[in-house]
């Protein structure tokens, strides 16, 4: 899909800029150009087909019919499986996060998906079917969607709405105030469109130097941070191993499908498979970037609570995976 993103990004940084390659400041570049451009493109996708779908979204109508019939977990099991089908990085998934508040969907369902899209998607199946089986596929699938419903049902019980930023606060204003005129003039779709386009450009507008800042850290995480330098601490003599895998994820940032091949190795090199898919599901999950982005639309109490939970899952489906397997 970005082929041609690879391409360019490469010609820009060996053949314009004429880098040297395995170079720690080539890598931090290539991976903030590559990155940047990727993500805002998906932003501006996501926020403008998220505001065709608001714009005809009947908010009031799935606000009542959640708050009136008990569905049992069910919201945030289909919250997390449509996780799955989105194949979104964590920065990618914020814009569906805005647009799922948006649209009146409570705040722990619409965490449940924000947790699992960067985690579990279809490229990072089929490469796991390749290097570690079926079974062991479906087992890391399987506790992909648990951790996304279980963290969504806690989060939800937190009542955590005002945590939200004014920011978001104004969006959701906003959003109402939007439909109330799309109804009362009857508005057809091509008359819609340079509305829904202008409230795009005003959500980039906000976001962006978010965005920038944190694949800058990424970049330099990327770079500048060794394969191996974390291997000391995740021995399988370790007892805390998972958490201490799990927490130094955090600086470091990567989608499922790049970070695969470096739990493959750690694998390799003896360290327990559930101490390797904790760090993997902490880089995926929960990363710098990612909270400067949330930076945006949550407080910083938000972001500590929201990540505190996700970690706290992880750490205990990590020490799960290394009984099962």
């Amino acid at each position: 899909m970005f082929d041609w993103l690879q391409h360019f990004t490469d010609w820009f940084v060996f053949d314009l800029l004429q880098l040297e390659a395995k170079n720690h400041l080539t890598e931090a570049l290539h991976f903030f150009i590559f990155d940047s451009i990727k993500i805002l493109l998906l932003l501006l996708f996501i926020i403008f087909l998220m505001g065709i779908v608001n714009s005809y979204f009947p908010i009031d109508r799935v606000r009542n019919y959640l708050s009136k019939n008990k569905l049992y977990g069910l919201e945030y099991v289909m919250a997390s499986l449509f996780g799955v089908v989105t194949p979104f990085c964590s920065c990618s998934s914020v814009p569906l996060f805005i647009g799922f508040v948006k649209g009146g969907i409570p705040l722990g369902v619409t965490f449940a998906f924000l947790i699992t899209s960067p985690l579990v998607n279809e490229v990072a199946i089929g490469l796991f079917i390749g290097l570690f089986g079926v079974k062991t596929t479906l087992i890391y699938v399987v506790s992909g969607v648990l951790l996304g419903t279980i963290a969504g049902m806690i989060l939800q019980k937190l009542r955590l709405e005002r945590y939200l930023t004014p920011w978001v606060q104004k969006v959701l204003e906003n959003a109402q105030k939007e439909q109330d005129n799309y109804q009362s003039e009857n508005q057809n779709f091509k008359e819609r469109l340079p509305i829904i386009w202008q409230e795009a450009m005003t959500i980039i507008k906000g976001i962006v130097p978010y965005v920038i800042v944190g694949i800058a850290i990424g970049g330099l995480m990327h770079g500048y941070i060794p394969e191996g330098f974390f291997e000391q601490y995740m021995s399988k003599d370790n007892l805390f191993a998972v958490p201490i895998a799990t927490i130094i994820a955090v600086p470091m940032y990567s989608n499922a499908s790049g970070i695969l091949p470096v739990v493959q190795v750690l694998v390799a090199k003896g360290i327990p498979l559930g101490t390797a898919i904790s760090f993997m599901m902490g880089i995926v999950a929960l990363s710098l970037p990612e909270a400067m982005l949330l930076k945006k639309v949550m407080s910083l109490r938000l972001i500590g609570i929201f990540f505190g939970v996700v970690t706290l899952c992880i750490i205990i489906s990590g020490y799960v995976f290394n009984l099962i397997l």
